[in-house]
């Protein structure tokens, strides 16, 4: 694990209240809606949002999602990585 990884591990991610995320049936995918536009989100993100409560930590996103996904090769570092991007788009905040 990364020095940066490990300082996310524990945060506890919420989706930014400036951003609304749901499945979009004309886009068929789900996408981040906010005020200036629309941002489709690949099925690996949207399975790391649909995890984001508000409660749960970034390890606790990561064990969800290896129960789900558990030949998923890489998903730890995918799903910091996903966090690390999400983080510099402003799409989630830290409780």
């Amino acid at each position: 694990m990364s020095e940066q990884s490990d300082a996310l591990s524990g945060k506890v991610p919420k989706l930014n209240r400036l951003f609304k995320f749901q499945f979009e049936p004309a886009q068929d995918c789900y996408v981040l809606l906010f005020p200036e536009g629309m941002v489709k989100l690949n099925p690996s993100a949207s399975e790391i949002l649909l995890q984001v409560n508000g409660e749960r930590t970034i390890n606790d996103i990561i064990d969800a999602l290896l129960a789900k996904f558990p030949d998923a090769e890489g998903l730890s570092e995918d799903v910091f990585a996903f966090f690390e991007h999400a983080d510099e788009k402003r799409w989630i905040n830290y409780v």
